[in-house]
């Protein structure tokens, strides 16, 4: 992490009693931008020296507003400050259309531009992957960014919260947020475990998802309240035809006889399995995948309904060409 955001964070835990109060923070509440940032910091450095009774402390207490309260001038001035700049990259980077790359944006600034003022977020829609946009962000910024450092710090942050610009309409389940759930979960080192839908576990604080869990995770994740409900128990799907029949449609499931996986455009699948033990991605080519299908709960575009439509319909070819001979 940056030495600015350490040492504002170095700041603001010198102070026993906020010690506590940002610990219980970051884990009980979504804190936004702040939250993201100082979640891998706080814990690691807390984790195993802070003592904490819940018992003592009111939970509903712990608000944004409470713990700007708590600090001096000084503190809330560079808190604003981060907050301010947070927003301004949120801003500019759903302008140029790549809100799901804002947290990515966010972290890099706050982590690596201690002594940059300026800040192209083209740079990030240029890139086709993190290993270019790095080399691109020291390039242009005479910066020396290790991209292992830059990953792992990536992401820690991403596992411990559900990005929530990736969504296009969180009104309702459809197609093109189950592929951008899927590609998340990816991008955030999810592990597999059997019985989970994507929250975090009780005891090491990672996400994880089984074959069928990494889509009912989805089914069942609000994104206004941040949390997981429980409508759905059971994945249920309809095979619809030969995966040589799949439309060229975004969160349409794949399915090999035994295995799921959610296609992601571009040729690529994501799943999660027991072997390697992660949620991973491929290319549909390269796996087992027979078939493709659709997934009760979720909104498919009108091509689906029409492929669908296509499958189904009656082979007429045969007709007519029973003609007799005189």
């Amino acid at each position: 992490m940056s030495a600015k955001l350490l040492q504002l964070l170095a700041t603001v835990l010198s102070d026993e009693k906020l010690r506590k109060k940002i610990f219980i923070l970051v884990l009980s509440i979504a804190f936004g931008f702040i939250y993201l940032l100082c979640l891998p910091v706080v814990v690691i450095s807390n984790l195993g020296s802070v003592e904490l009774d819940t018992a003592d402390f009111d939970m509903g207490l712990f608000t944004e507003e409470n713990f700007m309260a708590s600090l001096d001038s000084e503190q809330a001035a560079q808190i604003e400050a981060i907050q301010t700049t947070g927003g301004n990259i949120e801003t500019e980077m759903s302008n140029l259309g790549i809100a799901d790359q804002t947290i990515k944006a966010q972290l890099i600034y706050m982590s690596f531009f201690d002594d940059v003022e300026d800040f192209d977020a083209n740079l990030f829609k240029a890139a086709p992957d993190d290993a270019t946009l790095i080399d691109s962000i020291n390039q242009n910024y005479g910066l020396s960014i290790d991209y292992d450092e830059y990953m792992h710090t990536y992401v820690f942050v991403m596992n411990n919260t559900i990005n929530p610009y990736m969504f296009t309409d969180t009104s309702t389940k459809n197609a093109a947020d189950l592929s951008a759930w899927a590609n998340n979960a990816y991008v955030s080192g999810w592990g597999y475990k059997s019985g989970a839908v994507g929250d975090r576990d009780s005891e090491d604080r990672l996400r994880y998802a089984d074959n069928a869990g990494l889509m009912i995770g989805y089914l069942n994740y609000d994104p206004d309240s941040r949390s997981f409900g429980a409508v759905y128990d059971v994945l249920t799907y309809t095979e619809q035809g030969d995966i040589s029949t799949m439309p060229e449609v975004a969160g349409i499931g794949l399915y090999d006889g035994s295995r799921h996986g959610i296609y992601i455009g571009n040729g690529e699948v994501v799943y999660s399995a027991d072997s390697p033990g992660y949620v991973t991605k491929e290319n549909v080519s390269d796996g087992a995948w027979s078939s493709w299908c659709t997934y009760e709960g979720i909104n498919y575009p009108q091509e689906v309904q029409d492929a669908i439509d296509d499958i189904n319909a009656p082979d007429d070819s045969s007709e007519g060409n029973d003609e007799s001979e005189d």
